[in-house]
């Protein structure tokens, strides 16, 4: 369960590829702009749900391993991510907490014991409210194709780069949410994170937070 364990919350941090033929770099003045729709947009976010399908590219094996399930989100940091298919596992963020259900074996983890754990907390919550594009331990670039805004985080931090070499988040322009998470782990393995049919705002029962 451990080693299950740790692989997802790498993914989570925590999406059909994405042509980056005609990416530009954004100007000062883009990213300005760009920065404060985010931010208001996600201020009016009080609750998301998205399913989600994973792609785990391992550079040794010659087709992605699929994954898919569930993401819940509930203003200021209640989260949820429920894998359904091929495997039942589910991990909560709730009260400086890691709550998980690995088909049926329950554990928590204290974020709090860990700085390492803190820190991707941090940026998992805030990549779904758009509150990380401050964060100082993060060196940040921003480019632009014809639909969609990328942002790459590369860790200052020696003991994150362990785990992360580097975020990229896919923005949609039209609304500024995030529709796209690819973490990169090595030069060559990968994971990437489509999130489809989001709902805003919608009522969510927080018991689903409970493990």
């Amino acid at each position: 369960m451990k080693i299950r364990f740790y692989c997802v919350l790498l993914i989570l941090c925590v999406c059909p590829f994405i042509s980056f033929a005609q990416e530009q770099k954004m100007s000062e003045n883009e990213i300005v702009i760009f920065k404060q729709k985010v931010k208001e947009v996600s201020k009016k976010i009080k609750t998301l749900s998205t399913d989600f399908v994973q792609y785990k590219h391992l550079d040794f094996l010659s087709k992605d391993i699929e994954s898919s399930g569930k993401m819940v989100f509930v203003a200021p940091s209640l989260l949820q991510w429920q894998y359904k298919k091929p495997y039942n596992y589910s991990i909560i963020f709730k009260s400086g907490k890691i709550l998980i259900n690995d088909e049926g074996k329950k554990s928590a983890v204290d974020v709090g014991s860990s700085k390492t754990f803190g820190k991707i907390n941090k940026l998992i919550a805030g990549s779904v409210s758009g509150d990380m594009f401050d964060d100082k331990e993060f060196s940040i670039s921003y480019f632009k194709n014809k639909t969609n805004t990328i942002t790459r985080f590369i860790p200052k931090d020696a003991n994150l780069k362990k785990y992360i070499k580097q975020i990229e988040l896919t923005f949609d322009k039209d609304d500024a949410t995030v529709i796209q998470v690819k973490l990169l782990e090595s030069s060559e393995d990968f994971t990437r994170i489509v999130l489809k049919n989001k709902v805003l705002n919608a009522k969510i029962d927080e018991t689903i937070f409970n493990n």
